[in-house]
């Protein structure tokens, strides 16, 4: 036998042994004919729900429906659910476990242990109390191999857990605001809380009294009954029901003030189940702690004579500082007992504050927004202009590497979480929260696998936690510099041409939306910057004779982007990607053809056109250069238009939020990227004015020590600018919107060839945040040699 022939050999033979001992210790347990056994003692309705939910889940995967049966039949499979208590289950021991700790023992915790007998395998599903045999049951759906006809379990089997963290919830509110939640029936709530629920979530939170006065149009029933029924759902899988209800009226106002009380006691009248009323100090509401409390103290005066063990939680959203200490006095002077616990969020004092001031008999409980990606509390961190300009604020956004992240780094000064949430297309963060909030240190990675068992199919766990991982990264950096968005596209479409029976699966639609759009996005990014350099090249070159001429001919270049649009096959998928996720789960991505409330609920279909290059702008600037007076003022102003980011040899220009035209900036806005939200998005400014940061900080590199350097700064309101920390005086100051600033740099400064530009904050806290100053647009602009 040759060489090459006996390594083949040899292959084989060790594949082989590898094979036979892998035997050794896995099998696949067939469930086909499983049977499914509950302990008599599992509490009312989870002795229901939990066989019921496992029953209903893997008979639509798989048309198996499993029996049930209230004995112990021999020669079959049994899947059996006990409690950690229990001794035996219809007269066979339950397994004990000998880890000390025994997470099946401890609030939520279960243990999925295989016991082979000489009557066949039986697959225990123990738990510590009634969420723990939900949850169980929720650990042995993620990991089941189901396929049409058959599912299965990888044996042998033996995990015990319990969560980290006792709070992990999602906010779903049956409002007109959410994007999705208000076209949901019934029935397809009841679905989504149980999926969370086999993802681990234990709490879910509704919204709120006061928006009931505009109803959706595509409510299917009225919202006092949906908040009904949600808590019916909730009193089903025995989850923590809460409600967010602020107090957006002044509390000093005594007939309100009874109203609001009355309002809230016939609310919890109506509940089946309450646990926590959450209340937010602001965002909105802008009442002092000191008539909040006493609120507070009568509504749980109201609300345990239902619900005697549901308490009240507050957050210090908005509170100013002597508002903070007086809520600390007060809870020292009196030791609130129906206080549960502060609610951290937006605008909140830091977590770490909160948890050194408050007293240890009060919990924490974080509130993430998780659902937004501009405007918010965790923004894409340089979050590329075309992005922020289409896909906007609700987005189908998974982003599970950083949302771990962030709650790694937050979750241990808290007790657990209840996310902010407007729809459904924030699902996979959703997941991850929940997950992490049960294990901190879970693979990432491994949650998407299980997402994408679940949810889709067994074969599919790796290449989707790939595909999400991916389109995560699709967000990093710099659109046009990232080809991986082409890679990403390719690798959802050969999924999507293999996958033809997930097309009406709307997590699916969910993820393709976001692979076909990240990719036309890119597409018409790259032709229509293209576009506006080829014009910019014809206002270059114009002389004064011949402006009207270039000005028509730039436009003409500029509006190929609509007279000749690229990638029209993409354009039309992510149209009917739209219409099927309307369909599908109700998604509203347009106010006018699918009825969202604002053009920032989600609408990338309004936007999925909007111009990514300033041809809109050119033409209103056009019309202004044609009103000028004389042809050198127009020649001057075309040339302007026609270098602007172009500003010659030796001189440098920065769009001062452009991840890719911004490279000498040294500073992150918390929240620059599109948060100048004008004409409901539909605004003509030119795209740099549309991102800004406020007091910016760039580096200069290899300067000509020799040259005279000035400093232009478009924007709006104040500039107070240092060079080297030195602040100079300006020769050119206007503080009108998208006008000119400037100043001469002093020939100290870049006798070393570099100098450092900063910012001062103005002060402006009187001010709007829209009335602040910001700064957009900042050349170097090196003069040339005097003759």
């Amino acid at each position: 036998m040759n060489p090459a022939g006996i390594h083949s050999w040899l292959r084989s033979v060790l594949l082989l042994v590898l094979c036979g001992l892998g035997s050794l210790y896995a099998q696949s347990l067939s469930l086909q004919r499983a049977v499914v056994l509950v302990s008599p003692s599992v509490p009312m309705p989870m002795r229901e729900t939990a066989p019921q939910m496992l029953r209903e889940e893997i008979a639509k995967r798989t048309g198996i429906t499993l029996a049930t049966r209230s004995d112990w039949p021999a020669h079959t499979v049994r899947i059996a659910f006990a409690l950690a208590g229990d001794k035996t289950l219809y007269g066979n021991p339950v397994p004990a476990n000998t880890d000390p700790k025994r997470p099946e023992t401890q609030p939520e915790g279960f243990r999925i242990v295989s016991e082979t007998g000489a009557t066949n395998t039986t697959v225990w599903v123990i738990g510590a109390d009634s969420r723990g045999i939900l949850f169980g049951a929720g650990w042995l759906l993620r990991n089941l191999q189901m396929h049409s006809k058959q599912v299965a379990l990888s044996l042998p089997v033996n995990i015990a857990t319990a969560p980290a963290y006792p709070i992990r919830g999602h906010q779903l509110g049956y409002r007109t605001t959410a994007n999705s939640y208000d076209a949901w029936t019934v029935a397809q709530f009841d679905q989504y809380i149980r999926e969370l629920a086999i993802f681990g979530t234990n709490a879910v939170e509704g919204i709120p009294f006061h928006e009931d006065e505009s109803p959706s149009p595509h409510f299917k029933v009225p919202a006092p009954e949906m908040r009904i029924r949600m808590s019916e759902i909730c009193q089903k899988y025995d989850l923590d029901y809460w409600v967010w209800t602020p107090a957006t009226f002044p509390l000093t106002d005594a007939a309100k003030r009874s109203a609001e009380l009355d309002l809230h006691e016939a609310f919890y009248r109506a509940c089946p189940r309450l646990d926590h009323i959450f209340v937010p100090g602001g965002d909105p509401g802008d009442n002092h702690p000191k008539e909040v409390m006493p609120f507070l103290k009568d509504l749980h005066t109201r609300l345990i004579k239902y619900h005697p063990k549901a308490k009240i939680w507050l957050s210090l959203q908005g509170f100013s500082v002597e508002q903070v200490d007086y809520f600390y006095t007060y809870l020292a002077q009196y030791k609130p007992d129906w206080l549960a616990g502060v609610v951290y969020g937006p605008s909140s004092p830091s977590l770490s504050e909160t948890r050194y001031r408050l007293p240890r008999q009060y919990q924490i409980r974080q509130y993430p927004d998780i659902t937004h990606n501009v405007r918010c509390e965790f923004p894409v961190a340089r979050w590329d202009q075309a992005y922020a300009l289409t896909l906007g604020r609700e987005a189908s956004n998974p982003r599970p590497y950083f949302f771990a992240s962030v709650q790694a780094a937050m979750a241990p000064f808290t007790n657990g979480f209840v996310s902010y949430s407007d729809g459904c297309h924030d699902d996979v963060n959703k997941v991850i929260w929940s997950m992490r909030g049960w294990e901190p240190d879970r693979s990432v990675y491994e949650v998407l696998e299980e997402y994408g068992r679940f949810f889709f199919k067994p074969e599919l766990a790796a290449p989707v936690a790939d595909g999400i991982g991916a389109l995560e990264h699709n967000w990093q950096g710099p659109l046009a510099e990232n080809g991986g968005v082409e890679a990403t596209y390719t690798f959802w479409k050969q999924l999507e041409t293999a996958n033809p029976q997930l097309a009406t699966n709307w997590r699916w639609q969910l993820l393709l939306l976001r692979a076909y759009y990240d990719t036309y996005t890119r597409r018409r990014l790259l032709y229509e910057q293209s576009l506006e350099q080829k014009a910019n090249t014809q206002l270059v070159l114009v002389d004064k004779s011949g402006t009207e001429a270039a000005m028509n001919e730039a436009l003409a270049l500029v509006n190929q982007a609509d007279t000749k649009p690229i990638a029209p096959a993409l354009r039309q998928k992510i149209e009917t990607l739209c219409a099927d996720l309307f369909t599908s789960i109700g998604l509203q991505t347009s106010v006018p053809k699918y009825k969202a409330k604002g053009y920032e609920r989600g609408c990338l279909l309004d936007f999925v056109d909007y111009p990514l290059n300033n041809r809109w702008w050119m033409a209103d600037e056009f019309t202004k250069v044609k009103a000028m007076k004389t042809p050198d003022e127009q020649l001057a102003r075309l040339k302007f238009i026609g270098t602007w980011e172009s500003p010659g040899k030796g001189s440098f220009y920065d769009d001062i939020s452009s991840v890719s035209k911004g490279p000498r900036v040294k500073t992150i806005s918390d929240d620059a990227t599109d948060i100048a939200w004008w004409q409901n998005g539909s605004s003509r400014a030119r795209l740099s004015s549309q991102t800004f940061q406020r007091c910016p900080a760039l580096d200069y590199n290899n300067l000509d020590p020799g040259s005279r350097y000035i400093i232009r700064v478009v924007g709006f309101g104040e500039a107070l600018l240092r060079v080297d920390g030195q602040r100079l005086e300006p020769t050119v100051y206007n503080r009108e919107a998208d006008t000119v600033k400037e100043w001469i740099v002093p020939l100290w400064a870049t006798q070393d060839g570099r100098i450092n530009v900063t910012f001062d904050q103005p002060e402006e806290s009187h001010l709007n945040w829209r009335q602040n100053s910001r700064i957009s647009d900042i050349w170097l602009l090196k003069e040339s040699p005097k003759e």
